[in-house]
């Protein structure tokens, strides 16, 4: 695929400064870029390549001032890491979902429908009574079961499972290997010791613009709905448990792992190897730093957390800068104790 510098521009509500006619056919980092390619600056750090870079036009902030002639077309924008996004999303649309129609063998229920344009990959199934729409890409060995709903342009990598009744909005992306829908760990336990099992009869829900990475698992609610509310997205390895939601726009990294019923907010970051306890809260905008516990609801929003148990970042830094000088202290008071307190004569 070639694009004109201006019609990339024209998409991006950018301005051209250079030659709006060159053709662009990839994109490329800063640094290694050759004619013919598009890159980006964003981080000012590697604005010395701006100079010497050999790409055919660069993505800059409407506000970067040049501290010495450019060989490249710029295209200015608002926000330069954003524009380029948008580009990544577009060219990846473009080269890893282009194909269409269905493999053989695959198999779609009685009852079942699929929109336009999609496409079914070779082993993929599709259980009876689904609804899904349209330019939806289903890759090889995916497992649909009944009476799910896919929204259109959404996008299924091969082995992804999808147990029955879920519900996935438009232009989401479930990655190779994740589970949505399997039963939540409810188990109740006996007089003898032993433990029952307690039917998972819910289902999960995704609104639109989710993406669940690589080997992510999603428990189905024991009654309800285990819900990933509109554009959050969630890593590879990440452990959702039984009617857990999560609000729209929270991020959570890789190896996390949440408990049931726990309901957090709009706009949130739980980082990498976070844990979360059960039937907790946590506000709009509450991050949680890496390999943190939280075991207790945070009401007040846009809090910063960090530690096992977790408390606010500010203290728990305060709390590691004392703990780093424990055995001075302990010098220190030993020596106040020996002063104050000298040893009777005999």
């Amino acid at each position: 695929m070639e694009f004109t510098v201006g019609q990339i521009a024209e998409v991006l509500r950018g301005a051209v400064e250079g030659d709006a006619s060159q053709r662009i056919d990839r994109l490329a980092k800063i640094e290694e870029a050759q004619a013919g390619s598009l890159s980006f600056l964003a981080n000012l750090k590697y604005e010395p390549h701006l100079y010497t870079t050999g790409a055919s036009a660069v993505i800059v902030s409407r506000n970067l001032e040049l501290r010495q002639p450019v060989q490249t077309a710029l295209i200015r924008v608002d926000d330069p890491y954003s524009s380029f996004t948008t580009l990544l999303e577009f060219y990846q649309q473009a080269t890893r979902t282009g194909r269409r129609g269905v493999e053989e063998p695959s198999f779609m229920g009685t009852n079942s429908t699929i929109g336009g344009n999609h496409y079914r990959g070779a082993f993929s199934y599709i259980g009876e009574n689904c609804q899904i729409g349209d330019d939806v890409v289903i890759f090889p060995h995916v497992f649909i079961g009944d009476r799910c709903k896919i929204g259109n342009g959404t996008i299924l990598y091969a082995g992804a499972k999808i147990y029955a009744e879920t519900v996935i909005g438009e232009r989401c992306t479930i990655h190779a290997g994740a589970v949505v829908g399997s039963d939540g760990f409810g188990f109740a336990p006996q007089p003898d010791g032993s433990y029952r099992t307690i039917p998972q009869i819910g289902n999960v829900v995704l609104e639109d613009n989710v993406s669940i990475g690589a080997n992510a698992t999603i428990d189905c609610a024991t009654m309800g709905s285990t819900v990933i509310r509109e554009g959050s997205k969630i890593d590879n390895l990440v452990q959702i448990a039984h009617n857990v939601e999560i609000g729209r726009h929270t991020v959570v990294a890789s190896q996390s792992g949440i408990s049931g019923s726990t309901k957090i907010g709009d706009f949130c970051v739980l980082a990498g190897q976070v844990g979360l306890a059960g039937h907790l809260t946590l506000a709009n905008r509450t991050t949680v730093t890496a390999q943190s516990g939280v075991g207790k609801s945070i009401k007040e929003e846009g809090q910063f957390l960090q530690g096992a148990p977790a408390f606010n970042l500010r203290d728990s830094l305060r709390a590691q800068a004392v703990f780093r000088h424990l055995p001075d202290l302990e010098r220190r008071i030993t020596q106040l104790e020996r002063r104050t307190n000298p040893p009777e004569k005999s």
